[in-house]
Formats: C-alpha cells, sequence, structure tokens
C-alpha cells in the first residue's frame, strides 16, 4: 500500500497549468493516474490524440471540460466522468472562465503507440506530431512530421 499527498508532488511540464503523476508515486505499475488543474484555455493534452492500447477515464472535480471527440464536441461537468477506449481519438479543453481540477486514470498505464494530430501552419492542416523537448530544456515542444515546423510550446 502507498499513500500520497497530491499537494505534495511535483507537477509536470505541459499544457495543462498543473499535472501531477499520481500513479507513479503511489507505484502503480498497470494504471496511469494523474491529477490536473487546468487554467481557462489549458488542455490536458498537447494534441487531439489516440493511444494504441490506452483507455482512458476522466472525472471532473470541479468546472467543465469540452473534449473534441469523433463525435463531436462533449462537455463534462463537475461530478461527471467521461471513457474512452483505446484507439479512440480526443482532446479535453477548459474553455470557460473557471478553474478545472481533474483527475485522468489510464489503463494500462503504457498506452503504446501514440498518435498525436496537432494543427500545422506551414501545412495548412492537422498533421502527424512529436513531443519534443527544447535545445535549452525549459519547454516542450510539438513537432510536425510532414514538415519540422515547431507548432506549439508549453513551459
Amino acid at each position: 500500500m502507498e499513500k500520497v499527498d497530491i499537494e505534495e508532488l511535483d507537477s509536470w511540464m505541459g499544457p495543462a497549468t498543473v499535472k501531477r503523476p499520481v500513479g507513479k508515486a503511489l507505484g502503480a505499475e498497470n494504471l496511469a493516474v494523474n491529477y490536473y488543474e487546468l487554467a481557462p484555455g489549458d488542455s490536458f493534452a498537447f494534441g487531439y490524440h489516440a493511444h494504441e492500447q490506452q483507455e482512458e477515464v476522466f472525472y471532473v472535480l470541479e468546472g467543465t471540460v469540452t473534449f473534441e471527440t469523433e463525435d463531436g464536441e462533449v462537455e463534462v461537468g463537475s461530478g461527471e466522468v467521461i471513457h474512452f477506449d483505446a484507439g479512440e481519438f480526443q482532446r479535453g479543453w477548459n474553455r470557460s472562465d473557471e478553474h478545472v481540477t481533474a483527475l485522468a486514470m489510464g489503463a494500462p498505464a503504457e498506452g503504446g503507440e501514440l498518435t498525436l494530430l496537432c494543427e500545422c501552419e506551414n501545412c495548412g492542416e492537422r498533421t502527424d506530431h512529436v513531443i519534443e523537448r527544447a535545445e535549452q530544456g525549459d519547454a516542450l515542444v510539438t513537432v510536425c512530421e510532414d514538415c519540422g515546423a515547431e507548432t506549439a510550446r508549453y513551459t
């Protein structure tokens, strides 16, 4: 058994104001659990994506999250839960003026191949992307696999 205080965990760099790796801190081997705080405009993910082998569940503790899905947009409010199967594309955003807190859980913990689609201004469309650490190590960037352009930077 392991127990952690979420507030004591370090936040990871990315598109959310706060992302704390709860599952890793607990030593969970088969389940990824992340605690998120999203300011207005923040997202859980670097882009519209699908995990090859991982299903995901998002539990919104506070606020409202708008998920872009293959079936259109879906709003998930405080006290609500949404599930995505492995291979199902999605991206959750805080499109409100309010603060969001949520838990994201995925199984298995390692999701296999990630397909990440982001808008590339150079290509004029949504293209396959990778996430890389910036040269200075002070940011993560999304890079278009078609043209090599950096499309977003997260500190």
